[in-house]
């Protein structure tokens, strides 16, 4: 029988956990889909269609970083999935000739994962977190003073020998990418230099972005099959990419060399897309709402309802119902709204015979 292994308590730093740290977020192997994509990302600034206010304040903040040869101020990126957080960091870390060191939230659970990561960057790198606000608050702790002085204490043994060692690291930026910003603490916020809220896309933005793609992937794009896809894509780029590729994957079933609006339009009726961008998930969500005879409804008993996980509900699904105004946020909970019935075909509000919302 093996000897059992001594446990070590998570706030000891082991230099063999030198984990979740990878060229990509997670340390996760890419499949081919999520290589696909990675193809389609900009590279440079010059290459990244939208976001306008964002591409010139960083514009300055890398170009004034490289004027005093230091690394810029460490990048708090927010907004909804798919707007291109990630590509950012991977276009900051470019621009200013350095590695970039990826990991995410959930894959840092552990002091000592972080720890683990912290001492292997080498000056200048830039170390992004996905999903930043996953971070547990007692590894976050560890970020404050690597943020602000380069340094981070080592709890070395345990027990009586116990001793604390302030080990010093290389200057680095920290960008961090968030679906939830109201979820980070005050003091790590404020460790961040920089501010920058990603929004969803205009048509048009979105247009060029499939465009730029569909040569990159070498298909024909029609000027209407780009506007049909860019309409339906909830104002985001990942979400036009993806529509492409499932258009690109018709028409080479069917011997065709270009996206037409009618072989996007079939397209999207496959995927169960509507004129609003609006999936099956997210007509469930609106069909539970309706259920409640006009009463607020509580996110726990709307993921009960579809089947699907609170937080995706609030992150990607919510966003866009809102946005079109089919469904209101109170301080009890969700309602839906006269247009949210439309598109569900339910015109008349059911009266609620307990005259109680569902708060779940």
């Amino acid at each position: 029988m093996s000897p059992p292994v001594e446990s070590q308590p998570d706030h000891v730093f082991d230099p063999a956990a030198l984990t979740g740290l990878s060229g990509d977020p997670a340390g996760a192997e890419q499949r081919p889909e999520a290589e696909l994509e990675a193809g389609l990302r900009p590279r440079s600034l010059a290459e990244f269609v939208g976001q306008p206010r964002v591409i010139e304040n960083l514009r300055v903040a890398l170009g004034a970083a490289r004027r005093r040869g230091e690394p810029p101020d460490h990048i708090l990126f927010s907004g909804p999935p798919g707007l291109g957080k990630t590509s950012l960091a991977r276009i900051m870390a470019s621009e200013l000739g350095s590695r970039l060191q990826s990991t995410s939230g959930p894959a840092v659970d552990r002091p000592r994962d972080l720890v683990g990561i912290l001492t292997q960057l080498e000056p200048g790198d830039v170390l992004f977190i996905d999903e930043i606000h996953r971070i547990p608050s007692a590894v976050e702790e560890y970020l404050y003073t690597a943020m602000e002085d380069f340094s981070v204490d080592l709890t070395l043994d345990s027990g009586p020998h116990a001793r604390v060692m302030t080990l010093a690291l290389k200057p680095f930026t920290l960008v961090g990418a968030t679906t939830r910003e109201g979820l980070l603490s005050a003091p790590f916020r404020a460790r961040f230099g920089l501010f920058e809220r990603l929004d969803p896309y205009p048509a048009a933005d979105l247009v060029r972005i499939v465009t730029r793609a569909s040569g990159i992937l070498g298909i024909g794009l029609h000027p209407e099959g780009a506007q049909v896809l860019a309409d339906r894509s909830r104002g985001t780029p990942r979400i036009v990419n993806r529509f492409l590729r499932r258009a690109r994957d018709l028409a080479e079933v069917r011997g065709e060399t270009e996206i037409d609006r009618a072989l996007a339009l079939e397209t999207l009726e496959r995927l169960g897309i509507d004129a609003e961008g609006l999936e099956e998930m997210d007509r469930r969500i609106l069909r539970c709402l309706a259920q409640s005879g006009g009463e607020p409804t509580g996110i726990k008993t709307i993921a009960a309802a579809v089947g699907e996980a609170e937080d995706t509900i609030e992150e990607v699904f919510e966003p866009h119902l809102l946005r079109c105004g089919h469904m209101r946020k109170t301080a009890r909970g969700r309602v839906i709204t006269d247009s949210g019935r439309s598109v569900i075909g339910m015109d008349e509000e059911p009266r609620s015979p307990a005259g109680h919302g569902l708060f779940g």
